[in-house]
């Protein structure tokens, strides 16, 4: 199976675009990934924004939302590198407080940056991560950033909530409300035979060995988290969903001193 980025394609051309390219797991439904997915935060729920303030979703110049992404501070998205670099500045909008996409809810604020992890080439190769600062500030509880002290939340079998907007399925209907799901922590060994390309300083897995619940298209970007603590953001995968292919998602916990510096 191709790999493939969780983002949404942004128009037909760039479609045809990613169809030729990587494809993400957990949220790309914009275009640079390749091709393969199945559910948005598949085998999820319809979830509130009371209980996930920090979440928020990207959108293009057309308004159209194409990714996630996690408030790591009042005026500062952290999300994925690949979401980010997919649509120009100028029309890059972050929305937040709004649960259903079809409302006129919250708040939908510029972008003044973008930070891009140093060394960012393409998902599958690791530092798969942005940090987005907004030109206003939004009134929303943010996310606390895994550091090096949370090794514990890393551990396998750890559950973790998952959070997007994407598609319910590989190829198929947007939700247009917010979802969550509950996936396993995958141990670094068991990532690593799933995928030649795992780095575990930059990455980790998150899913069940049978399958059934993960991010999918539109859902990059998006938070991954432990309680209050965001300890990875959707990046990529093989389809969605799959028997034997967990979500991968960006390490923040590695990146933590560098986030923190990018906020206020």
């Amino acid at each position: 199976m191709p790999q493939r980025y969780r983002r949404a394609p942004i128009a037909a051309a760039l479609a045809l675009v990613a169809a030729a390219a990587f494809v993400p797991s957990a949220g790309a439904d914009v275009a640079t990934p390749r091709a393969g997915a199945q559910p948005n935060i598949v085998g999820g729920e319809e979830a509130s924004l009371a209980d996930h303030p920090y979440a928020v979703f990207l959108t293009d110049g057309g308004g159209h939302q194409y990714c996630g992404g996690v408030l790591v501070g009042s005026r500062s998205v952290a999300t994925a590198a690949h979401c980010a670099l997919a649509v120009r500045r100028a029309d890059l909008r972050v929305v937040a407080g709004r649960e259903d996409k079809r409302s006129r809810d919250g708040w939908e604020v510029s972008v003044r940056d973008v930070w891009i992890a140093p060394g960012y080439q393409e998902p599958s190769a690791g530092n798969d991560l942005a940090v987005l600062t907004l030109r206003d500030r939004v009134p929303y509880r943010p996310a606390t950033v895994a550091d090096a002290d949370d090794s514990e939340l890393y551990a396998a079998g750890t559950k973790a909530t998952v959070i997007g907007w994407g598609r319910m399925s590989a190829g198929g209907a947007r939700s247009n409300t917010v979802r969550s799901a509950q996936v396993p922590v995958v141990s670094d060994s068991d990532c690593g035979k799933a995928f030649r390309s795992y780095d575990a300083t930059t990455m980790l897995c998150a899913g069940y060995p049978e399958g059934g619940v993960d991010a999918c298209q539109g859902d990059s970007g998006g938070p991954l988290m432990v309680g209050s603590r965001v300890i990875g953001i959707v990046s990529w995968g093989e389809g969605c969903a799959e028997a034997g292919k967990p979500g991968v998602y960006t390490r923040v916990s590695t990146y933590a001193d560098q986030i923190r510096e990018q906020t206020d």
